[in-house]
């Protein structure tokens, strides 16, 4: 089927084929002849479906048909959550309306704000904002929503966080009652899908891939590691592999920071990019990052929601997400565009719950590599696929008068060099017994029986184009 075979105008008919795009993608099939007929729309589908333009094409076609916005007003509003992203959807509705006369703008926090007033001063078709500075604008009257026609919440699992919701009811509360809703997200948990639906009038629920699940062109594993360890194990994965390009994720942004600085006095080029970082900061890192000046990229996941890369060789999850669901947006950054990617998770015994909800989220076990001078003094415990939670490791009490080892709270048992600190390991603290699990002894690594070859998950991803994010950022 053919994008002209969906109702689109020629005008974007001739820009969707500037651009290579042969086919429509699945969510684009179902969304935009919905969107054109002014439903309202609730879809969920991965980074990568190309989602952007499901709902931008029609967007336009049905901006082009009528008046253009009045001085101060807009007449469509696409919300994100993240400054990166509303600079990609913007690019989007450019590239797309390059051949119709309408007008565009994009709005975020970080920068200044009165070009921003001026920009919006003679009136946009098409704005994108994050909520923080749409409702900046809003306060000193740059902005008016009665003529708003159409809302776009894009990434909606995010923006309808709790860390957002109040900036969105605000919004809301202004926007006139009779409007087009659209919500795209890559995910949409039990609990933002109840409130999502409370925001949009009888939608159209489209779902391309279950939420669960991740691109079947990645092959994901996780490296058992002891906490103080991952810096060490990150150093030699890229070393011994010879990564040239690889995104990285830290749970934080203090993390973030410290990783850069070790990657760096290793010798090796990084950057970080995380909210407490400017917009110019962002941007070079970025763009060193495509250009391959920076290799490896470090970035808590708000911040790489706005990363769009159709060829990105690895992923690594430095520390694992405390949501699932982020599971699932991190590794979808590779093995785009019909190309392979690899996305390594870095395991201490203290993350063994949250590596269980993933697991149960995508319904498979991940298998186990172990890398020689990197296995861990506190097992990571086995998991299962059943309901039961795994119990946590519980720390071996010491004899009385007896003082080694860290004292500060954390469940790694080794020092900077491999050694246990306070003298020799206890016996029996390393499990050998097992069976079909094995340690290695070189710089190798191997699969333990649970594992076997690199997982290969059951649903492919399409065509690359979106990207995604968390808290308030704008």
């Amino acid at each position: 089927m053919s994008f002209a075979s969906l109702g689109l105008s020629e005008p974007l008919i001739k820009a969707v084929a500037e651009q290579d795009f042969a086919t429509p993608t699945p969510i684009q099939l179902q969304a935009i002849p919905a969107v054109l007929e002014g439903r309202d729309v609730m879809a969920a589908a991965q980074t990568g479906t190309g989602k952007t333009a499901g709902f931008v094409l029609p967007i336009l076609q049905q901006l082009a048909a009528g008046e253009r916005a009045k001085p101060n007003h807009i007449r469509v509003l696409i919300l994100t959550p993240t400054r990166e992203l509303a600079a990609q959807v913007q690019e989007s509705v450019v590239v797309y309306g390059k051949h119709l006369s309408l007008s565009s703008a994009v709005v975020f926090g970080g920068v200044k704000i009165n070009p921003q007033m001026m920009k919006l001063r003679r009136g946009v078709d098409v704005l994108v904002a994050t909520p923080g500075r749409l409702l900046d604008l809003f306060g000193q009257n740059a902005v008016k929503f009665d003529d708003v026609e159409v809302l776009v919440l894009d990434e909606a699992d995010r923006m309808l966080d709790m860390g957002f919701i109040h900036d969105i009811k605000k919004i809301l509360g202004h926007l006139p009652k009779q409007r087009q809703n659209l919500m795209f997200s890559a995910t949409f948990s039990a609990d933002i899908r109840k409130l999502a639906k409370g925001l949009v009038n009888d939608p159209l629920e489209i779902s391309v891939s279950p939420r669960n699940t991740t691109v079947e062109t990645v092959e994901h594993w996780i490296h058992p590691v002891d906490k103080k360890q991952k810096a060490a194990l990150l150093i030699h994965l890229i070393e011994e592999n010879s990564w040239h390009q690889a995104l990285i994720f830290s749970r934080t942004k203090h993390g973030a920071n410290k990783l850069v600085t070790q990657l760096e006095k290793a010798g090796i080029q990084a950057a970080a990019i995380h909210g407490n970082k400017s917009q110019g900061a962002r941007t070079r890192a970025l763009a060193g990052f495509k250009d391959g000046k920076v290799r490896i990229l470090v970035a808590t996941d708000i911040a790489a929601r706005g990363i769009d890369i159709d060829q990105l060789p690895q992923v690594v999850n430095f520390d694992l997400p405390n949501v699932p669901e982020d599971y699932v947006h991190r590794i979808g950054r590779t093995g785009r565009a019909g190309s392979n990617g690899q996305a390594v998770s870095l395991v201490c015994a203290d993350e063994v719950r949250m590596l269980s909800d993933i697991e149960h989220l995508i319904g498979q076990l991940l298998p186990r590599k172990f890398i020689g001078g990197f296995e861990p003094e506190h097992n990571l415990p086995e998991t299962t696929l059943d309901r039961r939670p795994p119990k946590p490791p519980t720390p071996k009490k010491e004899p009385r008068g007896r003082r080694g080892g860290h004292r500060d709270g954390q469940r790694s048992g080794e020092n900077s060099r491999g050694h246990r600190a306070g003298g020799q390991a206890r016996a029996g603290q390393k499990s050998t017994g097992k069976p079909g699990r094995s340690r290695s002894t070189s710089g190798s690594s191997r699969d333990n029986s649970q594992g076997g070859q690199p997982s290969k998950s059951n649903n492919r991803s399409a065509n690359s184009g979106d990207s995604s994010g968390s808290r308030r950022s704008g």
